[in-house]
């Protein structure tokens, strides 16, 4: 079944293309997740990517190497997240406000530092070898054809989703994300956990935003983000904070946008404006169907989101 061809598109091909193409909003939206079950709405996931991108890529360029640009795509965007906590989280600035100003700053800084870079490309991004495995029929393709940070990726959900339910550390951090002055009168430090997170996120999010430029289209371009990030705080939204729900909406918004460069190619007859706003309209709209089917309970968001902490003195 997964080898049926539709006018011009492998089925299998296309699958394992879809979990290349879902890879920067699923790790920028795990890391997201992380930060609004710790209580804290940050806006700024869109700026994290776009600086993850273009020192990844720089990293990557001046170095020789992408392993390298990955940890300073890391570095960059936990840096610049750390920034959105210092004044959230110690100088009580709005995250809303902070959020969406460290998108904007994201964007005019990660054009000043590309400028030159534009039309380079990257060193090649390894990819592990699983002998006569990839070469299977099928299997092959869909299970041992990616490049290591799918497999990290696929990994990375796992661990955070233990993590979130069975760890301690993780139930404080959901503990602080529902009721922070509770918390804090059990001893848990509020701003040092979301602190924590907020790191996190922003790594994640860096990481996200070097996948792009790194691996799924090997350039630097301006903007090259293109909403992405956006993306991934929608997923967290309708995923309804749970990790397995932001992959299957990670996937879906993937397949998406490769079936609408599908189409281009094939040469449908419809207005290409059109087709690029399908990923996004089809994605937020089958999320919100899908958290429509889950009782109130599953679907609530943190209480505690977005509301500033001020330790009792």
């Amino acid at each position: 079944m997964l080898e049926v061809e539709f006018p011009g598109i492998n089925l299998s091909v296309f699958l394992a293309t879809m979990v290349v193409a879902a890879m920067p909003v699923l790790l920028a939206a795990i890391g997201e997740l992380v930060v609004e079950k710790s209580g804290v709405l940050n806006l700024g996931v869109e700026g994290l990517m776009i600086i993850g991108a273009v020192c990844g890529f720089i990293v990557s360029v001046e170095t020789g190497s992408s392993i390298v640009g990955i940890f300073g795509a890391l570095l960059a965007g936990a840096s610049l997240a750390g920034i959105f906590g210092l004044l959230t989280q110690y100088f009580h600035a709005s995250q809303v406000a902070t959020g969406l100003a460290l998108t904007l700053f994201g964007l005019g800084l990660s054009a000043l530092l590309g400028q030159s870079y534009t039309g380079i490309r990257p060193p090649d991004f390894p990819v592990p070898d699983f002998g006569f495995l990839s070469e299977l029929p099928v299997i092959g393709i869909l299970f041992f054809s990616y490049d290591i940070l799918v497999y990290f990726s696929i990994l990375l959900v796992i661990v955070i989703w233990w993590f979130l339910k069975y760890s301690r550390t993780g139930l404080a951090l959901r503990a602080i994300g529902e009721n922070h002055n509770a918390a804090h009168s059990l001893g848990y430090h509020v701003t040092r956990v979301r602190l924590a997170a907020i790191l996190f996120g922003g790594a994640c999010g860096g990481l996200g935003g070097a996948y792009l430029a790194l691996i799924r289209v090997p350039q630097w371009t301006e903007g090259m983000t293109a909403g992405a990030g956006w993306i991934a705080l929608a997923l967290v939204v309708f995923g309804s904070w749970r990790p397995f729900r932001v992959v299957f909406g990670a996937f879906l918004f993937g397949g998406i946008t490769l079936l609408q460069l599908n189409l281009q190619a094939l040469g449908i007859a419809i207005n290409p404006a059109y087709l690029s706003m399908t990923p996004y309209i089809v994605t937020i709209v089958a999320l919100v169907v899908i958290s429509r089917m889950g009782n109130q309970t599953s679907i609530r968001a943190p209480a505690c989101l977005g509301k500033p902490f001020d330790a009792p003195k």
